[in-house]
């Protein structure tokens, strides 16, 4: 079966946001216009397509990353392309949908509030588009609410978040005389009428907003000219430089990432959504404008390249699973390369075995299409896949790859939790096991201790939402604890050492011996594994049973029994029986190893430190001030913004439990703030004794 649509025709674009900035409403007018949907739904209402789940739409926020695909005809011409969409939640708590989205996706539409401009998560998730390298377009939305201010938005981006930025249009009226949008490049006002602002209709630029227009497209121009050796010759003699050659010219520039076109409008007002859905078409790549991507040959670990095209061998990443109540597990997949067929076999490169596709689907936020076969370029997903997890390459079993992993934040929050008949024991840990293997940020270990489950997010919000949806989509109803900052050990300096297991009991023994080093690596360069046996005094077999105890061993600290992050772990010698010597000797002499030296090694305990924002109005700052010092705070910064000061600050998350409810109370309900994990630090040595006399109690 032939592909549908060519690879030039295919966008693969992710609206990202700080929350509440429009993302979802702006996905549901691209839903509406492109044909998809027959009404719009309202995030308010609660009926917002892409905002599917129940939580979602009880709260007005996106939880989940939704899938969709749509076509969109350019209006006046015979251009159209198919855009495969992705809305991403705003809520910090949920960053890692944003990261693992961004990932796949070849563009992103960064959407800002017109009234607030530039907001802390506005700032994460556009530092998580350059991580990645992704060509952007920026839509300042809200404009007709009170307050609604374009050019103070473009400035913030600007002073905020990149230089690249350059105005691509101009509103007509502001707040509620909002009524329109002016193309800088065609020079040409646009309002949209009839029911839900279907109608595009074009007109002349408004007499008092002509100046104004002239002398912002010349800076637009001469911006799109100095990207290009050709248009910039014409620019310097004063030549006409046509509108094709224009968007020819800011098309490379945005692929490049030397310019960021920032268009306007209001979402909910019916506003702008049309042409904005044009520029996806003139300015975003198609997997095709992009270089081939690369990966690793499993075989010879050597780097290997995949052009996108139906030809070349099949390669694929799956960047997130979901359950699915009617066909069960869904695997979400990128193809980047070749074609993959319905009842085929891929080789998941990382587990080295096959799995059968059955069904492919194409999905439409919550429903879906089946489809035959998948292409170079496109984003699908597949039913029934066993042993494939977030983060996996799919690929043809002759030309195996593995394609760039997603990373992700460490936890930093825990809660225990427990069913509340013992009959339900298993129905819980069966679906909390559901809810990690689709949420690569949500962990379950057990407390060696107490034996209690205990789960690990990225915020209070983040494990709320899972309690949630146990209650709801898994009819399992559990007591659940009050929050715990999630702890991490590491070690400050090299110790070195030997750990051995020598058990004999009459016939067969065990013997297992190994020296090994540990040292410190830098925070958030997680663990390492160095191998330097030579000579074959350990043999092969037994090398990774002596990773894996140490790796065993790092899942309880030795300050407080808590996890230790950042460790590199070198095996240098030791010794083998060849009888009595076996894997499991070799590991518990590892793990046991492990935990004498890591105490040789001036071991710490880590907390997680957020970074706050807090917004305060004026007569209030001295108070939000003590009291985030009050916290173990570090203040960072401050700065005024329109009657309010600002607070910049670095507080452990353990001072930040119902920080929400006390900054209401201390500031009469006019304050705010934003928290985003930032590192993990050192414990000060008298709380460190207190929470590791709390732990072993």
């Amino acid at each position: 079966m032939a592909r549908s649509h060519p690879i030039e025709k295919i966008r693969n674009i992710g609206l990202v946001a700080h929350i509440d900035a429009g993302k979802t409403t702006v996905s549901e007018r691209i839903l509406f216009y492109t044909g998809l949907s027959h009404k719009i739904g309202e995030v308010h209402e609660g009926e917002a397509v892409m905002d599917w789940m129940e939580q979602e739409r009880e709260r007005g926020i996106t939880i989940t990353s939704a899938a969709t695909t749509c076509h969109w005809e350019v209006k006046g011409t015979d251009k159209d392309c198919w855009i495969n969409l992705i809305d991403t939640p705003g809520h910090i708590d949920f960053t890692v949908e944003v990261q693992r989205s961004l990932r796949v996706l070849d563009g992103a539409v960064i959407i800002f509030d017109g009234v607030a401009g530039v907001e802390p998560q506005s700032e994460t998730v556009w530092r998580q588009a350059d991580e990645f390298n992704i060509p952007r377009l920026a839509f300042i939305n809200k404009l007709d609410r009170m307050g609604g201010d374009f050019k103070k938005s473009f400035q913030s981006i600007s002073e905020k978040l990149s230089s690249k930025a350059v105005m691509a249009q101009l509103p007509i009226g502001q707040e509620g005389d909002f009524s329109g949008v002016i193309d800088l490049l065609t020079m040409k006002a646009f309002s949209f009428e009839g029911e839900l602002g279907k109608e595009v209709i074009e007109k002349d630029i408004p007499s008092e907003y002509q100046e104004e227009a002239e002398s912002k497209r010349k800076i637009l121009v001469e911006r799109i000219a100095g990207e290009n050796q050709e248009l910039l010759e014409k620019f310097l003699e004063e030549k006409e430089i046509n509108l094709e050659e224009l968007r020819q010219g800011l098309r490379k520039a945005v692929l490049g990432y030397n310019l960021v076109p920032v268009f306007c409008g209001s979402a909910l007002q019916n506003k702008g959504v049309q042409l904005l859905l044009d520029a996806i078409y003139y300015y975003l790549p198609s997997p095709s404008d992009l270089p081939p991507v690369q990966g690793i040959d499993p075989k010879t670990e050597e780097e290997v390249t995949r052009q996108a095209n139906d030809q070349a061998p099949f390669a694929a990443l799956v960047f997130k699973i979901a359950s699915d109540p009617y066909v069960g597990n869904l695997a979400y997949f990128r193809v980047y390369s070749g074609k993959l067929i319905k009842g085929s076999y891929a080789l998941n490169a990382r587990t080295e075995e096959k799995e059968r596709i059955g069904r492919i689907m194409r999905m439409h936020s919550n429903s879906r299409e089946e489809l035959e076969s998948i292409y170079a370029g496109e984003i699908g997903a597949a039913v029934g896949l066993k042993k494939t997890k977030t983060g996996d390459t799919l690929c043809e079993g002759d030309s195996p790859i593995i394609l760039e992993n997603i990373t992700f934040p460490e936890p930093v929050i825990s809660i225990r939790i427990e069913p509340k008949g013992r009959a339900e024991q298993d129905k819980l840990i069966m679906a909390l096991r559901k809810l990690s293997d689709e949420d690569p940020t949500f962990k379950i270990s057990r407390d060696p201790d107490s034996g209690a489950i205990v789960v690990s997010g990225m915020g209070e919000l983040h494990l709320e939402v899972v309690v949630d949806r146990l209650r709801r989509e898994f009819s399992v109803e559990a007591n659940v604890g009050r929050p715990q900052v999630a702890y991490r050990e590491t070690i400050l300096q090299e110790a070195e050492g030997r750990g051995q297991y020598i058990h004999q009991s009459g016939g067969r023994g065990q013997y297992g011996d190994v020296w090994l080093r540990l040292e410190p690596r830098e925070r958030g360069e997680g663990f390492e594994f160095i191998d330097k046996i030579k000579g074959g005094v350990i043999p092969q077999e037994y090398i990774p049973a002596v990773k894996k105890g140490v790796e065993e061993a790092m899942g309880q600290g030795v300050v407080a029994g808590y996890p230790m992050i950042d460790v590199a772990v070198t095996l240098y010698d030791g010794s083998y029986h060849d009888v009595d010597s076996s894997e499991i000797a070799f590991k518990i002499a590892a793990s046991r190893g492990f935990q004498k030296i890591a105490r040789l090694a001036k071991p710490i305990l880590l907390e997680p430190v957020m970074k706050v924002e807090a917004t305060v109005p004026e007569e209030f700052f001295g108070d939000v001030m003590g009291d985030l010092s009050s916290r173990r705070g570090r203040i960072m910064k401050t700065f005024g913004k329109e009657k309010a000061k600002v607070i910049d600050a670095d507080v452990p998350l353990a001072g930040m439990f119902g920080y929400a409810t006390d900054l209401r109370s201390l500031t009469k309900g006019r304050a705010n703030f934003n928290m985003e994990f930032k590192q993990y630090r050192q414990v000060p040595k008298s709380v460190a004794e207190e929470i590791a006399g709390t732990k072993e109690k």
